[in-house]
């Protein structure tokens, strides 16, 4: 066996070890250090502890743990169910105003926290009761959760796309301007998608009762405006910061940060106890991106050190690819990987190896990442392994049954694909606003 077989073995090995349940990054680390003693003896070692500072000293990655703590101060700030109830209030006269609401709800949220999990459950507990309660289709109303809450991963300030940033070694900030117009776009189709549902069906969203959306307009404007407002605010001055050259991502992150515990504060949610559990829960999720990071450069060094990487690109090179052909290639195989494996593993896996590629194909990497985002919420959305409705099904009431869900969330997983075609035939909806703020 040659060494590029070897490091196919690896990649092999490694899927197989994953869907034994076995945790990611720990089997990163463990077959890079048994295949790279095969490769390379005793410096696998000082590869590993090399690897390990490198993710430590990484810049880019210190933004993680605080827009990850800004998400969960803000998650607890209990301040999601008076935004979903004022911006349902506030949309009374639309057809399928709680829809709608859950999504706007959803996407601000997720903008806030960029956690799919959190988000997902926190509106399960709190919209899709309601919507149910309202007489709203079962399907629609948990594919409306569902879909809204992987919105964090393709909507600045996303961990997903600093993730890429450092696989891909491209600016944060570019990313994240690249990121925006797609990213409202998917949810501005979301909304139309369920408008028009309910003008073809009005028994899927029926109009809401009155005692739902009882209050005089200046009392609506007030509650819009001290649950929405405060939010927007917060959100808009960490991405004005980063995407007009205030602040770097990091800094940006660490005003995120503080603003996230004023604002928990302004609420009266601030209490000992839920400011443990956001350090808590931050530390965790950071150790663990941190991690996977260590096991994926290791993993990945030994797979090309073995020669598996030039392998791969010099056949795919020579099935003379048109640069479409090979997009929809990249991408399907990438959506494929989204039923057995979680995007964090994709993006730390397996994009690094499409990515040396893309110089070849002319693709910008810019663009490249904003459709791995766009194709990545399919794997939250797609079954069997459709992590977002399991998160429902944990919290949805006991007689809303796991293929409802799936069913619910299979017109807007073909929304997420048409956006991707979208961005294929008019790519300028990701690379107009980078290009127009900071230049070719």
């Amino acid at each position: 066996m040659t060494d590029p077989q070897v490091g196919l073995l690896m990649m092999g090995l490694f899927i197989f070890v994953i869907l034994l349940g076995f945790p990611v990054a720990f089997t990163l680390m463990a077959m890079g250090v048994i295949f790279g003693y095969y490769a390379m003896g005793d410096r696998i070692f000082f590869l590993l502890v090399q690897n390990t500072y490198d993710v430590m000293a990484n810049e880019v990655l210190v933004a993680v743990p605080l827009f990850l703590f800004m998400g969960y101060v803000v998650e607890r700030a209990n301040i999601i169910d008076r935004l979903f109830h004022s911006l349902h209030v506030a949309a009374r006269g639309v057809p399928a105003s709680m829809a709608v609401a859950a999504l706007a709800t959803c996407a601000l949220f997720a903008t806030a926290t960029g956690i799919v999990g959190a988000v997902v459950t926190l509106m399960g507990l709190l919209a899709f009761p309601v919507m149910l309660k309202a007489g709203y289709d079962t399907r629609l109303s948990a594919g409306v959760i569902c879909a809204g809450g992987c919105l964090g991963i393709l909507i600045p300030p996303s961990i997903m796309l600093i993730l890429y940033a450092a696989a891909a070694g491209i600016s944060v900030v570019k990313l994240y301007a690249g990121a925006l117009l797609p990213g409202f776009m998917l949810a501005g189709l979301y909304m139309v998608y369920v408008v028009a549902r309910a003008l073809l069906n009005p028994k899927l969203a029926p109009k809401p009762p009155p005692e739902l959306v009882i209050g005089s307009t200046a009392s609506i404007l007030w509650a819009v405006a001290t649950s929405a407002l405060p939010l927007a605010a917060l959100i808009l001055s960490v991405l004005g910061a980063i995407l007009f050259g205030l602040a770097t991502p990091s800094e940006a992150a660490a005003i995120g940060a503080i603003g996230g515990l004023a604002l928990a504060a302004a609420y009266r949610a601030l209490t000992w106890e839920r400011l443990k559990e956001a350090v808590f829960l931050t530390a965790r999720t950071t150790a663990m991106v941190c991690y996977l990071f260590i096991g994926s450069w290791t993993f990945a060094s030994i797979f090309s050190y073995l020669g598996s990487h030039d392998l791969i690109e010099e056949f795919v090179i020579g099935l003379d690819l048109s640069p479409v052909m090979f997009l929809i290639m990249a991408q399907s195989i990438i959506f494929l990987l989204g039923w057995p494996l979680e995007w964090t593993e994709i993006i730390i896996i397996f994009v690094p190896i499409f990515l040396p590629m893309l110089d070849n194909y002319g693709i910008d990497p810019l663009l490249f990442g904003i459709l791995v985002a766009l194709n990545l919420q399919t794997s939250f959305l797609t079954p069997p392994m459709a992590m977002a409705a399991y998160y429902l099904k944990g919290v949805a009431p006991p007689h809303v049954r796991l293929t409802q869900i799936f069913a619910g969330v299979m017109p807007f997983l073909g929304i997420v694909i048409f956006s991707m075609v979208m961005l294929y035939v008019w790519p300028q909806i990701a690379l107009w606003l980078p290009a127009y703020i900071y230049g070719s």
